[in-house]
């Protein structure tokens, strides 16, 4: 029977509690189990103690693929996924647009590994195919992209992978399951920094992959490894927290359309960033590829406005690192997610330090346009001087 996406969230993969007959899954801490006359050893490094197994069984299911894994972070998820099917002598075609601390593992650590790599110049097509070479081995994208919300085809990135017998990987962590499931659309690898939407409450850091059970595999061989499995308290959370994904993340949505159209009529912003408005160059694309548009956004003020003070100014959205929590944040991703790149490489993804990055939680909508409105009462915006 085809389940919805909030019976996924709440039921598949649950732990039964038949010693007490509990409504929620039992917590299992152990870290040492028996290893005599049983059907599996199970070892927390090893991705397979009983808490692990049945988040994973969910993350599956909301991401309609074979198997998954969770990890100790999101990080650790994108490093472990690229270095399992990366080797010395192998390249890998990024697009341009990426997460700051993916783009860092890649320019920082990649030629250690003796593993080549190319950044695309834009999303299309050519721009992709272009960048492969005799020894690619893997295709890695993200969409929406951070922090600049731009939209990559996945169905064009699967098609150009299976061309060229290659691994398709994607950052899904924007989307969320409720909104985009890849590998519907072709790709072959699912990554989420489950510390985000998964988690939901900024209070859990945690990653996951989702892919074939033959990909799965092959990650978890290097994954035992390299030791980036998550604690099976925090397990136990992220399981809890995603029950509720699909009914957040829907409240996110709408909070992120109506959030967006409201900024870009304001005279005090200069451009606004998210798929779901018509101007966006990628809304057809995201129109093929999303069930909605998600809660994310960015947007630049016009030079006239102090953004620094602004930002102290705001009572109700938090100026805080991170996102997808239920309550609204907001940062700059110049100071924060992408510190680390230069200025030039964060000019070069069109990532200004102007730019400000918007999460929206599950307030209302009035009382978020009410702070902003505030907030740029008090820097004196709008205000005239005899």
């Amino acid at each position: 029977m085809k389940k919805g996406i909030n019976t996924i969230c709440t039921h598949t993969g649950e732990l039964k509690d038949d010693t007490f007959k509990g409504a929620v899954s039992p917590l299992y801490m152990s870290t040492s189990y028996a290893y005599e006359e049983v059907s599996e050893k199970r070892y927390p490094r090893y991705f397979n103690t009983p808490n692990q197994q049945a988040l994973s069984k969910k993350l599956a299911a909301l991401e309609k693929t074979e198997a998954a894994l969770v990890f100790g972070s999101g990080m650790a998820a994108v490093s472990t996924a690229l270095l399992a099917f990366l080797s010395k002598g192998d390249h890998i075609v990024l697009q341009k647009t990426l997460y700051g601390g993916t783009f860092n593992l890649v320019v920082e650590e990649f030629e250690h590994f003796g593993i080549e790599y190319s950044f695309t110049k834009g999303l299309s097509r050519e721009d992709f195919e272009k960048e492969i070479r005799e020894n690619t081995r893997v295709i890695y994208a993200e969409t929406p992209s951070n922090p600049l919300l731009t939209i990559t085809d996945l169905r064009m990135v699967g098609v150009l992978a299976r061309e060229y017998n290659l691994v398709s990987m994607v950052d899904n962590t924007f989307a969320s399951p409720v909104n985009q499931n890849p590998a519907t659309l072709g790709i072959d690898v699912i990554i989420h920094s489950a510390t985000k939407y998964l988690g939901g409450h900024s209070d859990i850091l945690a990653g996951a992959v989702c892919a074939s059970e033959a990909h799965i595999e092959r990650i978890f061989s290097l994954g035992k490894n390299l030791g980036g499995s998550l604690s099976d308290y925090t397990v136990w959370l992220l399981e809890r927290s995603i029950k509720t994904l699909g009914i957040r993340v829907k409240a996110q949505n709408k909070n992120a359309r109506k959030m967006a159209r409201f900024l870009e009529k304001h005279p005090a912003i200069a451009r606004v960033y998210y798929p779901g408005l018509k101007h966006h160059p990628d809304h057809r694309i995201a129109c093929e590829q999303m069930s909605d548009f998600g809660g994310m956004l960015s947007f630049e003020f016009d030079p006239s406005v102090d953004q620094v003070s602004f930002l102290k100014h705001l009572k109700l959205i938090k100026p805080s690192m991170s996102l997808a929590g239920v309550e609204s944040t907001i940062l700059s991703p110049a100071k924060t997610s992408h510190a680390l790149l230069s200025e030039q490489e964060r000019a070069d993804q069109g990532i200004s330090d102007r730019l400000l990055r918007f999460s929206l939680g599950i307030e209302d909508k009035s009382d978020l346009i009410e702070d902003i409105e505030q907030a740029l009462q008090a820097v004196g915006w709008g205000v005239e001087v005899n």
